[in-house]
């Protein structure tokens, strides 16, 4: 599996909860995750949204993702358009609902990564090729089980695609 896309920072790498996500004024009121989608980090900044572009990276440190373990977090992130997230540690509940609503999270070093930087990621060969800096970098292998998530697109469409869990051994 390859993604290709921009990448996309904010002002805060570590530590980004999933209040800063998608703020929790919009958790209840809104069941829609393309309308989710419109708000993502908007109290950290607020144009974030409207600079996106289908196929792009958020860009962080670590600990992506902590906070509350409402699925709304990663479920609006992939509504924006995002390929995946590329960070170094991620919350392992953010982790687990990312994967199951078939959200690809990348984990290696990201500090030579910038905003706007040119992004190729080849989850099969284990790299991720900054076509900006012309640099390569090693990421995180996947486990098998979540790359077949990722492939079906999610637990739900992998479940209706197999009329169960169907995982290779």
């Amino acid at each position: 599996m390859t993604y290709r896309g921009k990448a996309r920072r904010l002002a805060v790498n570590d530590n980004l909860n999933t209040d800063y996500v998608i703020s929790g004024r919009y958790k209840f009121k809104i069941q829609d995750p393309k309308e989710l989608a419109k708000h993502i980090f908007e109290d950290i900044c607020p144009d974030f949204p409207s600079r996106l572009k289908k196929g792009d990276f958020i860009v962080a440190g670590e600990n992506f993702g902590c906070g509350s373990s409402r699925e709304q977090a990663p479920q609006s992130i992939k509504a924006a358009g995002i390929s995946a997230v590329i960070a170094k540690s991620y919350a392992r509940i953010f982790y687990r609902n990312a994967f199951n609503i078939g959200l690809a999270l990348i984990e290696c070093n990201t500090d030579t990564i910038e905003e706007g930087d040119s992004i190729e990621v080849d989850l099969t060969k284990g790299k991720l090729v900054n076509k900006t800096k012309k640099d390569t970098l090693r990421i995180k292998p996947i486990p098998s089980v979540m790359m077949t998530l990722l492939k079906d697109g999610g637990v739900i469409e992998h479940f209706r695609k197999n009329g169960g869990f169907r995982f290779a051994t």
